[in-house]
Protein backbone atom coordinates (compact mmCIF):
# COMPACT_ATOMS: atom_id res chain seq x y z
CA UNK A 1 0.00 0.00 0.00
CA UNK A 2 1.46 3.41 -0.86
CA UNK A 3 -0.02 6.47 -1.82
CA UNK A 4 1.20 9.96 -2.98
CA UNK A 5 1.38 12.49 -0.41
CA UNK A 6 0.22 16.38 -0.60
CA UNK A 7 4.23 16.41 -0.37
CA UNK A 8 6.32 14.07 -1.85
CA UNK A 9 9.66 14.98 -0.27
CA UNK A 10 8.18 16.27 3.19
CA UNK A 11 5.93 15.50 5.87
CA UNK A 12 4.29 17.03 8.96
CA UNK A 13 5.30 13.45 11.14
CA UNK A 14 7.64 10.40 9.83
CA UNK A 15 6.61 7.20 11.92
CA UNK A 16 8.98 4.59 11.44
CA UNK A 17 7.94 1.17 11.98
CA UNK A 18 4.47 -0.60 10.85
CA UNK A 19 3.10 -2.88 14.51
CA UNK A 20 0.48 -1.68 16.49
CA UNK A 21 2.07 1.65 17.95
CA UNK A 22 3.12 2.96 14.32
CA UNK A 23 -0.29 2.20 13.00
CA UNK A 24 -1.80 3.72 16.12
CA UNK A 25 0.41 6.64 15.46
CA UNK A 26 -0.59 6.88 12.34
CA UNK A 27 -3.91 6.61 12.54
CA UNK A 28 -4.29 9.30 15.43
CA UNK A 29 -2.69 12.06 13.11
CA UNK A 30 -4.95 11.07 10.44
CA UNK A 31 -7.95 11.59 12.50
CA UNK A 32 -6.89 15.67 12.86
CA UNK A 33 -5.88 15.59 9.19
CA UNK A 34 -2.09 15.92 9.63
CA UNK A 35 0.26 14.76 7.34
CA UNK A 36 2.04 11.29 7.92
CA UNK A 37 4.10 8.95 6.16
CA UNK A 38 4.49 5.52 8.06
CA UNK A 39 7.76 3.02 6.99
CA UNK A 40 6.94 -0.26 7.30
CA UNK A 41 9.89 -2.50 6.30
CA UNK A 42 7.65 -5.79 7.12
CA UNK A 43 9.94 -7.01 10.15
CA UNK A 44 8.13 -7.65 13.36
CA UNK A 45 8.53 -9.09 16.30
CA UNK A 46 5.71 -11.23 16.89
CA UNK A 47 5.73 -12.51 13.31
CA UNK A 48 6.54 -16.09 14.40
CA UNK A 49 3.26 -15.90 16.42
CA UNK A 50 0.09 -17.43 14.70
CA UNK A 51 -2.54 -15.24 16.80
CA UNK A 52 -2.26 -12.86 19.29
CA UNK A 53 -3.74 -12.91 21.97
CA UNK A 54 -4.86 -10.45 25.53
CA UNK A 55 -5.99 -8.00 22.95
CA UNK A 56 -9.59 -6.76 23.54
CA UNK A 57 -12.10 -7.76 20.79
CA UNK A 58 -8.81 -9.38 18.66
CA UNK A 59 -8.01 -12.18 21.01
CA UNK A 60 -7.19 -14.82 19.19
CA UNK A 61 -6.43 -13.02 15.70
CA UNK A 62 -3.47 -13.48 13.71
CA UNK A 63 -0.74 -10.50 14.14
CA UNK A 64 -0.49 -10.67 9.89
CA UNK A 65 -4.76 -10.09 10.20
CA UNK A 66 -4.21 -7.24 12.65
CA UNK A 67 -2.06 -5.34 10.85
CA UNK A 68 -3.82 -5.90 7.18
CA UNK A 69 -7.14 -4.46 8.57
CA UNK A 70 -5.46 -1.61 9.99
CA UNK A 71 -3.70 -0.19 6.52
CA UNK A 72 -7.35 -1.16 5.31
CA UNK A 73 -8.54 1.18 7.39
CA UNK A 74 -5.73 3.79 7.21
CA UNK A 75 -6.37 4.29 3.76
CA UNK A 76 -9.47 6.53 4.67
CA UNK A 77 -7.37 9.01 5.50
CA UNK A 78 -6.11 11.20 2.91
CA UNK A 79 -3.41 12.71 4.73
CA UNK A 80 -1.67 9.55 5.83
CA UNK A 81 0.93 7.35 3.57
CA UNK A 82 2.09 4.09 4.29
CA UNK A 83 5.40 2.98 2.46
CA UNK A 84 6.84 0.05 2.38
CA UNK A 85 10.30 0.78 2.22
CA UNK A 86 13.50 0.83 5.09
CA UNK A 87 14.38 3.79 6.72
CA UNK A 88 18.55 3.47 6.67
CA UNK A 89 19.41 6.82 8.35
CA UNK A 90 17.97 9.63 10.45
CA UNK A 91 19.51 13.11 10.62
CA UNK A 92 18.82 16.18 12.03
CA UNK A 93 18.10 18.84 9.41
CA UNK A 94 17.66 22.66 9.82
CA UNK A 95 15.11 22.00 13.20
CA UNK A 96 13.95 18.79 11.66
CA UNK A 97 14.57 15.63 10.53
CA UNK A 98 15.87 14.08 6.95
CA UNK A 99 14.93 10.61 6.36
CA UNK A 100 17.13 8.59 4.29
CA UNK A 101 15.33 5.53 2.69
CA UNK A 102 16.70 1.87 0.96
CA UNK A 103 15.28 3.17 -2.12
CA UNK A 104 17.87 6.02 -2.07
CA UNK A 105 14.74 9.08 -1.59
CA UNK A 106 14.84 11.54 0.96
CA UNK A 107 12.28 12.97 3.01
CA UNK A 108 11.92 15.40 5.57
CA UNK A 109 9.90 15.65 8.91
CA UNK A 110 8.90 18.48 11.66
CA UNK A 111 8.64 15.70 13.92
CA UNK A 112 9.98 12.14 14.01
CA UNK A 113 7.86 9.11 15.74
CA UNK A 114 10.01 6.02 16.35
CA UNK A 115 8.50 2.56 16.89
CA UNK A 116 10.72 0.28 15.92
CA UNK A 117 10.24 -1.99 18.71
CA UNK A 118 12.99 -4.60 19.82
CA UNK A 119 14.53 -7.93 18.75
CA UNK A 120 14.43 -11.27 20.98
CA UNK A 121 17.92 -12.82 21.91
CA UNK A 122 17.30 -16.09 22.71
CA UNK A 123 19.79 -18.66 24.49
CA UNK A 124 21.55 -20.81 21.42
CA UNK A 125 19.63 -23.36 21.85
CA UNK A 126 19.42 -26.37 18.99
CA UNK A 127 15.40 -25.76 18.25
CA UNK A 128 14.47 -22.80 19.95
CA UNK A 129 14.31 -20.29 17.01
CA UNK A 130 12.18 -23.04 15.27
CA UNK A 131 9.22 -23.21 18.31
CA UNK A 132 9.77 -19.27 19.02
CA UNK A 133 6.44 -17.85 18.81
CA UNK A 134 4.50 -21.07 19.19
CA UNK A 135 5.15 -24.11 21.63
CA UNK A 136 8.22 -21.30 23.24
CA UNK A 137 7.41 -17.80 24.21
CA UNK A 138 8.25 -15.37 26.95
CA UNK A 139 4.88 -13.82 27.97
CA UNK A 140 2.23 -15.99 29.94
CA UNK A 141 -0.32 -13.09 28.89
CA UNK A 142 0.27 -13.58 25.76
CA UNK A 143 0.24 -18.11 25.30
CA UNK A 144 -0.36 -19.24 28.57
CA UNK A 145 -3.63 -19.87 28.57
CA UNK A 146 -3.77 -22.14 25.38
CA UNK A 147 -1.39 -24.75 27.72
CA UNK A 148 -4.38 -24.74 30.66
CA UNK A 149 -3.98 -27.78 32.55
CA UNK A 150 -0.60 -29.16 30.98
CA UNK A 151 3.09 -29.55 31.35
CA UNK A 152 4.71 -26.42 31.14
CA UNK A 153 8.85 -25.81 31.26
CA UNK A 154 10.68 -22.74 32.13
CA UNK A 155 14.18 -22.52 30.70
CA UNK A 156 16.46 -20.49 33.04
CA UNK A 157 16.90 -20.15 36.55
CA UNK A 158 16.43 -16.35 37.12
CA UNK A 159 13.34 -15.68 35.65
CA UNK A 160 11.93 -19.36 37.46
CA UNK A 161 10.56 -17.50 39.83
CA UNK A 162 8.43 -15.12 38.17
CA UNK A 163 7.16 -17.26 35.81
CA UNK A 164 6.62 -20.01 37.78
CA UNK A 165 4.19 -17.51 39.92
CA UNK A 166 2.78 -16.67 36.73
CA UNK A 167 2.06 -19.92 35.47
CA UNK A 168 2.12 -21.86 38.40
CA UNK A 169 -2.41 -21.00 37.89
CA UNK A 170 -2.38 -22.27 34.56
CA UNK A 171 -0.46 -25.53 34.44
CA UNK A 172 -1.30 -29.07 35.78
CA UNK A 173 2.89 -29.18 36.61
CA UNK A 174 5.73 -26.86 35.47
CA UNK A 175 8.90 -27.96 35.26
CA UNK A 176 12.19 -26.13 36.13
CA UNK A 177 15.14 -26.27 33.63
CA UNK A 178 17.79 -24.21 34.76
CA UNK A 179 20.32 -24.63 31.96
CA UNK A 180 23.48 -25.25 34.23
CA UNK A 181 22.69 -21.84 36.38
CA UNK A 182 21.80 -22.02 40.22
CA UNK A 183 18.40 -21.04 41.18
CA UNK A 184 17.29 -18.33 43.78
CA UNK A 185 18.61 -19.68 47.20
CA UNK A 186 16.20 -20.27 48.80
CA UNK A 187 13.89 -21.69 46.51
CA UNK A 188 10.25 -22.38 46.89
CA UNK A 189 9.17 -22.92 43.66
CA UNK A 190 8.17 -26.49 41.61
CA UNK A 191 9.47 -29.42 43.13
CA UNK A 192 10.41 -30.76 39.55
CA UNK A 193 13.63 -29.10 38.64
CA UNK A 194 16.87 -30.40 35.93
CA UNK A 195 19.52 -28.77 36.47
CA UNK A 196 21.32 -30.31 33.25
CA UNK A 197 21.88 -28.11 30.33
CA UNK A 198 19.53 -28.52 27.55
CA UNK A 199 20.61 -29.67 24.61
CA UNK A 200 17.77 -28.94 22.01
CA UNK A 201 14.22 -29.07 21.76
CA UNK A 202 11.79 -30.62 18.99
CA UNK A 203 8.42 -30.61 18.07
CA UNK A 204 7.13 -34.19 19.56
CA UNK A 205 3.32 -35.93 19.58
CA UNK A 206 1.52 -31.90 20.12
CA UNK A 207 3.97 -30.64 22.39
CA UNK A 208 8.19 -30.34 22.83
CA UNK A 209 10.65 -33.20 23.79
CA UNK A 210 13.44 -31.59 25.81
CA UNK A 211 16.64 -32.95 25.35
CA UNK A 212 19.26 -32.54 27.82
CA UNK A 213 23.20 -32.96 27.72
CA UNK A 214 22.73 -35.88 29.94
CA UNK A 215 19.85 -37.90 31.76
CA UNK A 216 16.30 -38.80 30.21
CA UNK A 217 14.04 -36.38 28.01
CA UNK A 218 11.07 -34.74 28.64
CA UNK A 219 7.99 -34.14 27.35
CA UNK A 220 6.05 -31.45 28.23
CA UNK A 221 3.75 -28.90 26.00
CA UNK A 222 5.14 -25.84 26.00
CA UNK A 223 8.67 -23.85 26.84
CA UNK A 224 8.70 -20.51 28.44
CA UNK A 225 12.01 -18.39 28.56
CA UNK A 226 12.75 -14.69 29.77
CA UNK A 227 14.80 -13.92 26.29
CA UNK A 228 17.12 -10.84 26.65
CA UNK A 229 16.48 -7.81 23.55
CA UNK A 230 18.11 -5.30 21.66
CA UNK A 231 16.81 -2.04 19.71
CA UNK A 232 15.78 -3.37 16.20
CA UNK A 233 16.91 -0.25 14.47
CA UNK A 234 20.00 1.99 15.16
CA UNK A 235 18.72 5.39 14.97
CA UNK A 236 17.95 6.32 18.93
CA UNK A 237 22.16 5.58 19.18
CA UNK A 238 22.33 7.48 16.12
CA UNK A 239 20.43 10.31 17.36
CA UNK A 240 22.13 10.33 20.29
CA UNK A 241 18.70 9.63 22.74
CA UNK A 242 19.18 8.92 26.27
CA UNK A 243 18.67 5.26 27.17
CA UNK A 244 17.34 3.38 29.89
CA UNK A 245 19.62 0.64 31.44
CA UNK A 246 17.22 -2.10 29.90
CA UNK A 247 18.76 -0.83 26.49
CA UNK A 248 15.37 0.87 25.49
CA UNK A 249 14.73 4.62 24.75
CA UNK A 250 13.88 6.82 28.22
CA UNK A 251 11.20 8.53 27.65
CA UNK A 252 8.83 10.81 29.50
CA UNK A 253 4.66 10.10 30.01
CA UNK A 254 3.71 12.06 27.34
CA UNK A 255 6.51 9.71 24.74
CA UNK A 256 8.84 12.31 24.61
CA UNK A 257 12.41 11.21 23.84
CA UNK A 258 15.64 13.85 25.48
CA UNK A 259 15.75 15.19 21.54
CA UNK A 260 13.03 17.55 21.55
CA UNK A 261 11.17 15.85 18.13
CA UNK A 262 11.62 12.53 18.73
CA UNK A 263 8.79 10.87 20.35
CA UNK A 264 8.73 7.17 21.38
CA UNK A 265 6.35 4.02 21.50
CA UNK A 266 5.99 0.76 21.77
CA UNK A 267 8.53 -1.92 22.89
CA UNK A 268 11.75 0.02 22.11
CA UNK A 269 11.03 2.50 24.77
CA UNK A 270 9.73 2.89 28.75
CA UNK A 271 9.28 5.40 31.59
CA UNK A 272 12.79 5.71 33.61
CA UNK A 273 10.55 4.06 36.57
CA UNK A 274 10.11 0.95 34.71
CA UNK A 275 12.44 -2.22 34.95
CA UNK A 276 11.39 -2.86 30.93
CA UNK A 277 8.76 -2.55 28.68
CA UNK A 278 5.47 -4.97 28.47
CA UNK A 279 5.41 -6.56 25.17
CA UNK A 280 2.11 -6.31 24.71
CA UNK A 281 -0.25 -5.21 21.50
CA UNK A 282 -2.31 -2.84 23.20
CA UNK A 283 0.24 -1.26 25.74
CA UNK A 284 1.87 -0.64 22.20
CA UNK A 285 -0.90 1.21 20.53
CA UNK A 286 -1.49 3.08 23.11
CA UNK A 287 1.18 4.69 23.14
CA UNK A 288 1.75 5.03 20.17
CA UNK A 289 -1.47 7.12 20.63
CA UNK A 290 0.47 9.03 22.95
CA UNK A 291 3.39 9.87 20.98
CA UNK A 292 1.85 11.26 17.96
CA UNK A 293 -0.93 13.72 19.93
CA UNK A 294 2.60 14.42 21.53
CA UNK A 295 4.33 15.13 18.10
CA UNK A 296 1.52 17.28 17.56
CA UNK A 297 1.48 19.41 20.64
CA UNK A 298 4.98 19.86 19.38
CA UNK A 299 4.31 20.98 16.02
CA UNK A 300 1.58 23.53 17.04
CA UNK A 301 3.58 24.76 19.87
CA UNK A 302 6.09 25.03 16.91
CA UNK A 303 3.37 27.09 15.48
CA UNK A 304 3.13 24.25 12.33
Amino acid sequence: MERTQHHTNRTDVAIIGGGPAGLQAALTLGRIHRDAVLFDDGTYRNAQAAQMHNVVAHDGAPPSEFRAVARRQLAAYDTITVRDVRVTDVLEADGGFRLVLADDSVLTAEALVLATGVRDELPAIDGLDELWGDLAAHCPFCHGHEFSGQRIAILGAEAAPHLSALLGPIASELLVMTHGENLPDPWSGPAAVRGEKVLGLDRWDGGVRVRFTEGDDEQVAAVFVAAAFHQSAPFAERLGLELNPSGCVRIDELGRSSLPGVFCAGDMAHLPAHPKPMASVTIAAAAGQLAASAALMHLMSSGR
